[in-house]
């Protein structure tokens, strides 16, 4: 453990490496390091991630070693409360939609103090091993593409690749024509071949949570991209699982103060539309927000994880130098997310009120 309470991780890499991996942020290559966590130390590989953050002077990593084992260290440089993506995969862990594990930590990097990092667990095989979930395959929506769309959100045209805006983590080519054939199938016209095709090929339930979740906390960003999609071993049906929520609770993805009424109440995609075409899915939705307002998103009931959170987190955010948030900041940034809470609770009971059909 660190003084600052956290646990410390600690990486070794060599200047060409390190110069190397600075020269080209975009690229996606690794980086040989030694990484020391848990009293030991691994041969490891490193390389940067993220998308805008990429060309921040605190950037953040990929890290793979052992037998498949991946982290990724998020440096969270937009949000002044580094807790916005832990706050959210703990709300969607709480209403059973299976999100990545985070906790904080302490980075020395060449043993000189790198700052504070949120660690995220990574959505892969060893993700649904740990939770005992049967998956056939795994596809990651990378861009605004992943819309299940049949147009392109750039050329505004009909696709040439109905793949465009994904890449297939674990599966074959066949996972990807039927994904393919997924998308094609949904866009199709409202009536009764849609619903019984969306009821043999989505797990609409598990869906209608996860669209819950990204409208609760506020994800402009997680409609159509930041998800993970996955066919459900047993019943052969997609379920999606969230990823980078740093852009929720109150502030955007640049960390800017936004809107409480940002989100709109049923989403941006595709398939969200298709879904909620059919009255049946639009009470089940219904009713599914009306349980969260009452029991889940509530700040009662979400206080706790901030608090935790924020005990741990103070003294080490206090000495962090690599943070561009004045500490200051760092200390009035539950209250945003409070009167976040009190809004958006205000915000979507008023629209359920007035969502007659």
């Amino acid at each position: 453990m660190s003084e600052e309470g956290l646990p410390t991780h600690k990486i070794t890499i060599n200047d060409a490496d390190m110069q190397q991996l600075l020269d080209n942020v975009w690229s996606n290559e690794f980086a040989p390091v030694k990484l020391e966590l848990g009293g030991k130390t691994y041969d490891a590989k490193l390389r940067i991630r993220g998308g805008h953050t990429r060309n921040y002077q605190k950037k953040s990593y990929e890290i793979r070693y052992g037998n498949g084992q991946i982290l990724h260290w998020n440096a969270e440089f937009d949000d002044p409360s580094m807790i916005r993506n832990a706050l959210s995969f703990y709300f969607f862990n709480t209403i059973n939609v299976p999100s990545p594990r985070t906790r904080h930590i302490w980075l020395e990097w060449n043993g000189q103090p790198h700052g504070v990092y949120l660690e995220i667990e990574s959505v892969d095989l060893n993700f649904f091993a740990r939770r005992k979930i049967g998956a056939r395959s795994l596809t990651y929506a990378v861009n605004d593409n992943a819309n299940f769309s049949m147009i392109d959100c750039d050329t505004e045209q009909t696709k040439t690749n109905l793949f465009s805006g994904y890449r297939l983590m674990c599966g074959t080519n066949y996972s990807r024509l039927k994904l393919v054939r997924f998308i094609r199938g949904i866009n199709r016209p409202a009536g009764w071949p849609l619903r019984v095709y969306l009821a043999r090929r989505l797990d609409v339930r598990q869906y209608l949570k996860w669209l819950a979740g990204a409208v609760l906390t506020g994800n402009y960003d997680g409609f159509e991209q930041n998800y993970a999609l996955y066919e459900h071993k047993a019943t052969r049906k997609y379920r999606i699982i969230p990823w980078d929520y740093e852009g929720t609770w109150g502030r955007n993805c640049y960390g800017r103060l936004c809107s409480s009424g940002l989100v709109d109440i049923k989403g941006y995609n595709t398939l969200t539309s298709k879904v909620l075409a059919f009255r049946v899915c639009r009470i089940m939705y219904r009713n599914l927000l009306r349980r969260l307002l009452a029991r889940k998103f509530t700040w009662e009931a979400i206080e706790p994880a901030v608090n935790a959170m924020y005990a741990k987190l103070t003294p080490a955010i206090q000495d962090d130098f690599t943070r561009k948030w004045p500490f200051e900041v760092f200390q009035q940034e539950p209250e945003i997310i409070r009167n976040y809470i009190k809004e958006r609770r205000a915000i979507i009971r008023e629209e359920l009120r007035q969502w007659r059909n």
